[in-house]
């Protein structure tokens, strides 16, 4: 799979362009700082205090996490996936086992499916899912935080990666 080119979003363009602009370049960004990497190292913990932030385990929760905003929260389709286990605390990163290229090609699909969603409904428009309060934010809104969260965890795997095998690089 070739991963998402690292692109800025132009100076001068509709709203809509440079907020899915600036949320495809910090997609693309995760892929990039699994590239290269040992599969023992995706699954890897770093950081004692956290033992699930993997890279595999981030890339899964990113997955989950625009699957819960744009078809759970925004379209109103039932709440469904491993971050609704109330039974398993961190149930989405959770992924021993499951190879890191496995997980960067479901992360693709849904931010297909997640751009898919975006490019069909106004960004005023408000979620639809009755049962969380989270959905009564417009999609712009939902858009911003899902550039705030992406690039939030673009930055954990920018340190983790360095710390299990020196790799370094943002652009």
């Amino acid at each position: 799979m070739t991963p998402p080119e690292r692109v800025r979003p132009p100076f001068v363009a509709d709203e809509r362009t440079q907020l899915v602009g600036w949320l495809d370049m910090q997609r693309a960004i995760v892929h990039y700082k699994c590239e290269g990497l040992a599969e023992q190292d995706a699954h890897r913990p770093v950081l004692p205090g956290s033992p699930l932030m993997t890279v595999a385990g981030l890339v899964s929760h990113l997955r989950w996490t625009e699957q819960t905003w744009f078809e759970v929260l925004f379209l109103g389709r039932p709440a469904e996936g491993p971050q609704f286990d109330e039974t398993v605390e961190d149930a989405d990163m959770r992924v021993e086992g499951v190879p890191l290229a496995r997980l960067l090609e479901e992360y693709t699909r849904q931010c297909a499916i997640s751009n898919e969603i975006i490019a069909a409904h106004k960004l005023d428009e408000v979620g639809r899912h009755p049962g969380f309060r989270s959905a009564q934010a417009t999609l712009r809104w939902m858009l911003i935080h899902m550039v705030e969260e992406t690039a939030r965890h673009a930055g954990h795997l920018d340190t983790i990666r360095e710390l299990l095998d020196g790799a370094t690089g943002y652009y």
